[in-house]
């Protein structure tokens, strides 16, 4: 039987939970992996669509099945992994949620001076990469039976770009700059309010090791992490204090320390949080 293969980015907020139940579970080898590369929007290819109609990462193929989404693809690695670990709860439905999104907390900006700076970095080049990957494959003949798809991600990727490139209307801006805001007061108010509700006062919400529901949690919130400014594991505490005006909760706290202490965490975010 051909091994399991992992479709990922190093970039990928949701590629990096599969990664860390494979850290965590499977002996080096038993995966195999292949990159996807979301900056130059190689996910958008027509042979991708087909195996992933949703386009996105991780995609996991295993015994002939294709997983993918981020729920099913760590639900097959945690149900066949070398050892038990405690099973999910509706919590990964709640870190799931679009208002709590990882990846709209990295493309948003709250006013003309993050706009400035996201628009002259990773950001820009990640949504212009999209954005011609998009054309490119739309107008190839075996993207036919994608049209819709197609037309619809040009619509959303292009309008994001143009905010970005400075080609939108003000109104559009500024009700842009409200979006953002809302969404990183959700996400702060998450962490510091909800978020110790659903924790221990240490270890993982599975136990001593990780569970499903923490290879969830472990990679949103590096992400988030990194929005706030933290580019490594060691600078989360001051990022967040930055950001937010006061310390991580407790638990919260805790929780990270339990995580970034781990060869798995340190193994997937080797180059730094993503």
């Amino acid at each position: 039987m051909s091994k399991p293969v992992l479709y990922t980015f190093g970039g990928s907020v949701w590629a990096a939970a599969p990664e860390l139940a494979v850290a965590e579970l499977y002996p080096d080898g038993a995966i195999d992996t292949k990159v996807v590369n979301l900056v130059q929007g190689e996910n958008f290819s027509p042979s991708f669509i087909k195996l992933n109609p949703n386009a996105t990462l991780p995609t996991l193929e295993a015994d002939g099945k294709a997983y993918t989404s981020t729920r099913d693809v760590i639900a097959y690695l945690v149900e066949n992994g070398s050892r038990p670990v405690k099973r999910g709860t509706s919590f990964i439905d709640i870190i799931h949620e679009d208002k709590l999104d990882p990846n709209f907390a990295l493309l948003l900006s709250r006013n003309d001076e993050e706009l400035k700076v996201k628009g002259a970095g990773l950001v820009s080049a990640f949504l212009s990469g999209r954005q011609d990957a998009l054309h490119k494959f739309s107008t190839s003949t075996e993207a036919t039976p994608f049209k819709a798809f197609y037309e619809a991600k040009i619509a959303a990727n292009g309008g994001l770009l143009g905010i970005y490139k400075g080609e939108v209307a003000d109104a559009a801006k500024e009700g842009f700059f409200k979006q953002s805001q809302a969404h990183y007061d959700t996400i702060a108010a998450f962490v510091n309010q909800d978020l110790p509700n659903y924790l221990p006062a240490s270890g993982f919400i599975g136990g001593e090791e990780p569970g499903e529901d923490d290879f969830h949690l472990g990679a949103w919130m590096a992400r988030i992490v990194l929005t706030l400014g933290a580019k490594t594991s060691e600078e989360a505490a001051q990022a967040v204090e930055k950001s937010y005006g006061k310390p991580l909760p407790e638990k919260v706290a805790a929780y990270w320390r339990a995580w970034v202490s781990r060869p798995s965490w340190k193994k997937v975010y080797a180059e730094g949080l993503h």
